[in-house]
């Protein structure tokens, strides 16, 4: 496939989650179209076995592929855990997903030793950040703990309300006393709620969004490959979803914090 510079790039999640790094892209690469694709009738994906999830995402790749984009990129956890193989093994196009972004930025630190990684039950029984943070720097010692009320109080809304924040305290209140120094926020839903975990966590916690993380990494592999659109224009953002179900909108345009318009819907 012929890549230039003025084409997309190409954004897949499961659901919503996706659009918190679709919004530290487009605050990242102003100039950059974006192509998302949410595959909201199948969510969620953390109930599925690997082979279901893997051939939802080899169908996802495929449609992104022939919307001609340049870069892909696996916003969601869980399909990133299961799927980054196969999805790389049929794009010609680069592919990044959150979870290897997650874990380089996660080492970049030269202090971090304690680290505390939470995330959906599918996620975090995975062990990919385990993994993958392993890869880059073996000596890390790591803590996981999987978060299932988080996703249904994000998407409630309830951002900085008091059950959030007590369910924070129970979630975490293992790991502080582990003596953790950095915590990654294994779920794209997390960066909502990033303010209200590091209240809870303390200043003295570094805090992993794989969202902006994401972004940085992106920006990077674009300059190195040449791929950055030089046309310093308004960029085209489409978004496809395979469902548009009751209170979409209004969850999506919290998550990228402005407009989702317009929504396309395609029946598989």
């Amino acid at each position: 496939m012929q890549t230039n510079p003025s084409q997309s790039i190409g954004v897949f999640d499961s659901g919503v989650g996706g659009l918190t790094v679709v919004r530290a892209l487009v605050e990242r690469l102003p100039f950059e179209s974006i192509i998302y694709f949410g595959d909201t009738a199948r969510v969620p994906y953390g109930v599925k076995s690997s082979e279901t999830i893997t051939r939802y995402a080899m169908q996802i790749t495929e449609f992104l592929l022939q919307q001609e984009v340049k870069l892909l990129i696996i916003a969601c956890n869980t399909m990133a855990a299961v799927s980054y193989q196969a999805v790389a093994g049929l794009s010609p196009v680069p592919v990044l997903d959150v979870i290897d972004a997650g874990a380089r930025s996660t080492v970049a630190e030269r202090h971090t030793k304690n680290v505390g990684v939470i995330g959906t039950p599918a996620t975090i029984n995975s062990n990919a950040y385990e993994r993958a943070i392993h890869r880059y720097n073996p000596g890390i010692r790591i803590v996981s703990r999987a978060c299932p009320l988080f996703v249904p109080l994000i998407e409630e809304g309830w951002l900085d309300h008091q059950v959030t924040r007590l369910t924070a305290q129970e979630y975490l209140r293992p790991m502080l006393t582990d003596n953790i120094d950095t915590l990654v926020l294994g779920c794209t839903h997390y960066p909502l709620i990033k303010g209200l975990l590091q209240e809870v966590a303390g200043n003295d916690i570094r805090l992993v969004d794989s969202a902006l993380a994401m972004a940085e990494m992106a920006a990077n592999l674009l300059r190195e490959k040449n791929l950055s659109n030089p046309e310093q224009i308004p960029p085209d953002y489409k978004f496809y979803v395979t469902d548009v179900p009751y209170r979409f909108q209004a969850i999506g345009e919290r998550f990228l914090g402005r407009q989702l318009f317009p929504v396309q819907l395609i029946k598989w």
